[in-house]
């Protein structure tokens, strides 16, 4: 319930917010008691604001193609933002001078959130303000082109996530043509795609250069809060990757031609079963897809049922694929009501089960989270938030059950999860490397960007698929990754945290009430301690080095095996 903003309060212009902006910055706080209580009206304000923003991109986001959703959102970004940035900046300032920060730093949370703080007081430039309102306005493109893209097959129009379905058919036929229409449309659009990223390089690095930054690599380092890993660590991660997991999906590779009786793979045998079974269906709609996944949550632990529940209850997701929606998966939190929006494209494939089950675990933990003091505690670095779901994935899967009645389709969609998780790696570490070199090389072309990507692809490839006539389609591949576009540099975090996730589900085997309560307790602490001492709560050590990743690998090979 709202003691510092009026219930009334609709965001509808800039004057409307400015008036509890000038109330904070114009505030006494000189006793301890007047500076907490500041602290708490300005996490309110912040909470409702950036709910008011999150249910605009939502809407927006289910309908690409309601011109009014997207002036909406837009609005938020063009005027309400930038008018934003130069208070949260005075606000800022006025937190860090007063004599009581420093007492209050002694509690590890308000450590961790005035160091926060004062990294956002040394990055911000005012002269960045319109560029950020720029560059928020320019992201969103990709979803607007994303979503037109559409094919028609066998006399139905299909989106992306429809149609890939289909590169699962055992009918190479089927699949080949498939696959081409997808990427001749992926195709049309890869010049819009290359010019749009070409003037977002340009724009970041501008935005680095003015906060005396090298490149834009060093300035997302600090704007991102990584203060518990280094440039170095994430590289020699991506050496770890190719090192000892690029051999294993290699294997993988290998067993998938024997059986299918081919000297190499072409880029539309990538998904099919190699028995020739046909895919996995665990689920026909959104519906029973969220239905089952309660039961599935009930059975793992009740607060966990409970908690979709709620949203179900609420109507605060929005899960089956449709024409002009954006592409993707989310789970948006939303800091005032403290129930979180899920957002998919099921298409009733078995990666549509391994989606939901991935932003329920961010969900519960937005819920487990949601009670604590300031919405600066809530508000999660990438690699706790992503250990709540890919932990979820593994931890959910032995219950999966309720979706396969039959035992061997059951056994088939584990196996696919795990091998999905060896492969996702090295194309985690394909992208973060992308990202490395694109803007430590802020003036390359799309011709060096091309050769660079083509040269990542034979690091982290396996060198097993034929992309013969297909070039361009290789070329243009990294397109599809919607982080490049609208969240750079996040993407690393999915594989630190797959890692720790593989750890949650190696301590649940060995004992489950003990790892789910240790995962429990570590996303309830939000971010209100370091992320490696929320990794040891949740029964886990911060290391995603070579050492660390043989230990993991091996038990994760093993699990495969058991399953094959």
């Amino acid at each position: 319930m709202r003691k510092f903003v009026s219930s009334d309060f609709t965001c509808e212009s800039w004057k409307s917010v400015e008036g509890y902006l000038l109330d904070l910055q114009k505030r006494d706080i000189s006793s301890k008691e007047s500076f907490k209580q500041w602290l708490s009206d300005k996490s309110e304000l912040e909470a409702v604001l950036e709910e008011n923003m999150a249910w605009r991109y939502i809407r927006m986001t289910i309908n690409t193609l309601d011109e009014k959703l997207t002036e909406s959102y837009q609005f938020f970004v063009t005027e309400i933002q930038p008018n934003l940035a130069p208070f949260e900046d005075a606000l800022n300032q006025k937190m860090m001078a007063s004599p009581f920060v420093k007492e209050l730093a002694a509690d590890k949370a308000y450590s961790i959130y005035f160091r926060g703080v004062q990294s956002a007081l040394e990055l911000f430039r005012e002269e960045n303000i319109v560029l950020e309102t720029e560059l928020s306005t320019l992201s969103q493109q990709f979803g607007a082109i994303s979503g037109k893209q559409m094919i028609t097959y066998q006399g139905k129009e299909l989106t992306m996530p429809q149609a890939a379905n289909f590169l699962k058919d055992p009918n190479e036929t089927v699949r080949k043509e498939v696959y081409d229409l997808i990427t001749s449309r992926r195709l049309k659009d890869r010049g819009a795609l290359d010019d749009l990223f070409n003037l977002l390089i340009q724009l970041r690095n501008k935005v680095a250069k003015n906060a005396d930054c090298a490149d834009y690599r060093e300035y997302k380092f600090k704007a991102l809060g990584r203060f518990d890993y280094t440039v170095e660590d994430c590289l020699a991660f991506h050496d770890a990757i190719e090192k000892l997991i690029v051999p294993i999906v290699k294997q993988l590779n290998l067993k998938k031609l024997e059986k299918l009786g081919k000297p190499k793979l072409k880029p539309w045998d990538t998904e099919v079963d190699p028995d020739g079974l046909a895919p996995l269906k665990p689920f026909t709609n959104g519906t029973e897809l969220l239905d089952k996944s309660i039961t599935v949550f009930q059975k793992l632990d009740t607060y966990f049922g409970d908690c979709l529940k709620t949203m179900k209850t609420g109507g605060f997701l929005d899960l089956d694929s449709k024409a002009g929606k954006a592409p993707g998966g989310y789970n948006y939190p939303l800091y005032e009501s403290g129930i979180p929006f899920i957002f998919m494209n099921a298409a009733g494939a078995q990666r549509d089960l391994t989606t939901m089950v991935h932003e329920g675990g961010h969900a519960v933990h937005s819920f487990l989270s949601r009670d604590l003091e300031l919405t600066g505690f809530k508000s999660l670095p990438s690699e706790v938030a992503e250990l709540a779901s890919m932990s979820m994935e593994l931890l959910t899967m032995e219950l999966w059950s309720e979706f396969y009645t039959n035992e061997n389709d059951l056994r088939r969609a584990k196996l696919e999860q795990l091998e999905s998780v060896v492969k996702v790696l090295p194309w985690i570490a394909q992208i973060d490397a992308f990202q490395h070199w694109i803007y430590t090389h802020p003036t390359h072309s799309t011709e060096e960007r091309t050769r660079e990507w083509l040269n990542l692809s034979k690091r982290f490839g396996t060198g097993l698929v034929d992309y013969d006539g297909y070039e361009a389609v290789l070329e243009s591949s990294w397109q599809k990754q919607l982080h490049l576009f609208e969240v750079p540099f996040y993407y690393i975090e999915y594989g630190i945290a797959q890692l720790g996730a593989l750890g949650v589900w190696n301590n649940y085997k060995k004992n489950p009430a003990k790892a789910l309560s240790d995962y429990k307790n570590a996303l309830s602490l939000g971010y209100t301690k370091s992320i490696p001492e929320i990794y040891e709560t949740a029964g886990l050590k911060f290391d995603f080095s070579q050492v660390a990743l043989e230990d993991i690998s091996k038990n994760l090979m093993d699990s495969i095996n058991e399953l094959n």
